[in-house]
């Protein structure tokens, strides 16, 4: 998988004739090296604290190049279309998101018809459900200073001890995931938004943008 995402870059230069400036492009090797060598191989997304954070937060942010790239170069060589800077960067964003979205959805149907762990457990000391209210009537019930959970199957035989907390199945994992996904995606999508506005002043921002060949 790893060497097949390395050949990505070059075959979208190839077949798709889009030019990756050098700087995005060292930094989707650097993505994809940190995501599947370090991460998977090496565990760092085990060893290392907010690893995956960091490769979500860097990948909203190259989400949002793209998208703005790909709405930038439409806007500029259509003579009927001329959309503003907000809406540009909005679709951008957007773009970034739905990829973000996408991701969690792969996540959930590995880990549901696979059995995998993607979407990383979280041990939490605090909950609030609905299903512990004894009347029934729709309100949380808080439990705090969670120590301890004990796992039993079905026969009543006790396979695990959980200490620390109780054990979130990846909801933390996933909301945090999206939620540094939006803080990349918004902070390109302001570089973008200043770029349209003035591209020679914020030239900068070309670094992270594909252009197509002429």
């Amino acid at each position: 998988m790893s060497l097949i995402l390395f050949t990505i870059p070059g075959l979208i230069k190839i077949k798709l004739k889009i030019t990756l400036p050098s700087v995005l492009e060292i930094i989707i090797y650097i993505f994809i090296f940190s995501a599947e060598i370090l991460g998977e191989i090496y565990n760092f997304y085990g060893n290392i604290p907010n690893w995956d954070l960091m490769l979500h937060t860097i990948n909203g942010f190259l989400c949002a190049a793209v998208g703005f790239s790909l709405i930038d170069l439409l806007n500029k060589n259509s003579k009927k279309l001329k959309l503003s800077p907000f809406y540009v960067t909005l679709v951008a964003f957007c773009f970034s998101m739905t990829v973000g979205v996408c991701w969690e959805f792969f996540e959930y149907t590995a880990d549901k018809l696979l059995l995998y762990d993607m979407q990383k457990d979280t041990l939490v000391s605090t909950i609030s459900t609905v299903e512990l209210d004894p009347e029934k009537s729709n309100k949380a019930v808080v439990i705090n200073n969670i120590n301890k959970t004990i796992l039993y199957d079905t026969n009543g035989n006790e396979i695990a001890t959980i200490d620390g907390g109780y054990l979130d199945i990846g909801l933390n994992d996933t909301m945090e995931d999206l939620f540094v996904n939006l803080i990349g995606a918004i902070t390109f999508s302001f570089i973008g938004y200043f770029y349209i506005k003035n591209r020679d002043k914020y030239k900068f921002a070309e670094h992270f943008i594909p252009v197509k060949d002429e």
